[in-house]
Order: structure tokens, then sequence, then C-alpha cells
């Protein structure tokens, strides 16, 4: 079975950081291209950022530029979402996906996307 697990999410100041986790059972994720997602309250889901399997990284949310970083542990194979300087912008439902069709990054659609995690939650709030 095919399956993303995110954690990480949590509440925290403005200012702090949060580093998520995304898990992947059933597959190697050191092949494919990891994009994360986030979704606020009331809004659509956003694209966020995505890393190929080069480790080569994607920016689709120019606010989180300068602030958030992708990584992965292929022998954990896990992808990480490195938060820093967290605001109350930030408050969302994070998830990541799989493109088990492409290494690269090249703006997928969601519909191409077919492992997804159930998403973890990030509050900022003082």
């Amino acid at each position: 079975q095919l399956q993303l697990v995110e954690s990480g999410g949590g509440l925290v100041q403005p200012g702090e950081s949060l580093r998520l986790s995304c898990a992947a059972s059933g597959f190697n994720l050191k092949y494919y291209a990891i994009i994360w997602f986030r979704q606020a309250p009331g809004k659509e889901r956003e694209k966020v950022l995505c890393m190929s399997s080069k480790n080569e990284s994607t920016y689709y949310a120019d606010t989180v530029k300068g602030r958030f970083t992708i990584s992965r542990d292929n022998d954990k194979n896990v992808v990480y979402l490195q938060m820093n300087s967290l605001n109350s912008d930030d408050t969302a439902t994070y998830y990541c996906a799989a493109d088990r069709g492409s290494s690269t990054c090249y703006d997928q659609l969601e519909s191409y996307l077919e492992v997804w995690g159930q998403g973890t939650l990030v509050t900022v709030s003082s």
C-alpha cells in the first residue's frame, strides 16, 4: 500500500520554527518529485514547494521564499519541510504529495499526484 504520513505540526508563536516530516511507505521517495501543499481555513489549497529526485527545490509560493526549505533523507524515506520565521499567514493544514510519474518539478497538477498524506495542522498564534 502506497502511503504518505505527515507529522510535526502544532501550535507555535510568530517568529518560531517548525519542521514537518513526510514519511513514505510502500514506495521509495527518492525517485520522485515531492510537493508540499497547504490549505488555510476557508481558502483553496496552495502549492508551496517541490523537491525533485535530484534535490532541486522549486518554490511556488512567494511568501515562503527565504523562510521555508525542503530536504530529504533517503535512508529514512522521509522528506522534510523546514519552516522558519513563521507568521499567522502560515497557519494551515500542510500536505505532502508524490508524483510517481515524474522525478522533476514542473508545476504538476494536483490530479497527477496519486499519493497524498492526510495532512498536519500548523497554527501560528500568540
